[in-house]
């Protein structure tokens, strides 16, 4: 493998910032770089944030799949989770279920599942889409599959803590039920990031910068013990980008 950071590196140390801290970080299914984040997250406490990947046999709690999962995440045993949409809107309302009018959808996906209970109880929820273009980042999202924030007097202990793209990284201001452009990734810029989002969106005083590569000890982790354990679990996106084709 190239000694060069790739985007998924940069992205997995990104997301392991917002993660550094929590007591116990849960990942869905079909998540490989939410995953990597969180299992270098544990790596960096040496084991004191708890990491529970759906589909894994060795880095997973549950013993009875998303039942437990959601049973966990209205306890209030799991500090953050990660949640993605065909659509995502300004105000971090995510659509996991069809395109267009909803009687006659243009496209229709596999449905919300339990996506807007974990938006509500899990504190810190990530919200991750690879594609960034205005056709996933819009204005409105066509049907909201969970929203991004409630009314006053709306009990929610969970909700948005930012969105990462592969362009770039967005905060995200619950108060005012709006992002913040945080970054931008190595390889594109300010003007191209209004140019690709169809919400409007707040800059930082002072400058956006660029998205940090992971440091030397944790690139070394990623491409190390993160690398290997995630090939048990995504053992087509380790081949790829770390050049793994099984789990040690």
């Amino acid at each position: 493998m190239s000694d060069q950071v790739q985007l998924e590196e940069i992205l997995i140390g990104s997301i392991a910032g917002m993660l550094d801290g929590l007591g116990h970080v849960a990942v869905g299914a079909s998540s490989p770089v939410p995953g990597a984040a969180a299992l270098l997250t544990r790596a960096r406490s040496n084991g004191a944030t708890r990491v529970s990947v759906l589909g894994s046999e060795n880095h997973n709690f549950f013993t009875d799949g998303a039942k437990e999962l959601f049973d966990c995440a209205g306890q209030g045993r799991i500090d953050a989770f990660f949640l993605g949409g065909a659509q995502i809107d300004g105000k971090a309302n995510i659509n996991l279920v069809s395109i267009g009018d909803p009687d006659r959808p243009k496209a229709r996906f596999p449905g919300s599942f339990g996506s807007a209970y974990m938006y509500y109880v899990v504190p810190r929820v990530i919200l991750f889409r690879l594609e960034h273009t205005p056709r996933t980042l819009v204005e409105a999202v066509d049907y909201i599959s969970a929203p991004g924030v409630s009314e006053p007097g709306v009990h929610r202990p969970g909700g948005p803590h930012a969105l990462i793209t592969d362009r770039c990284l967005f905060s995200f201001d619950k108060s005012r039920a709006r992002f913040t452009l945080a970054s931008v990734h190595p390889g594109h810029t300010v003007e191209e990031i209004a140019e690709q989002t169809g919400f409007d969106y707040d800059l930082p005083e002072g400058g956006v910068p660029e998205t940090a590569a992971p440091d030397a000890e944790s690139l070394a982790l990623i491409r190390g013990p993160v690398a290997q354990q995630l090939a048990e679990i995504y053992p087509s996106f380790a081949s790829r980008v770390f050049g793994i084709d099984k789990a040690a």
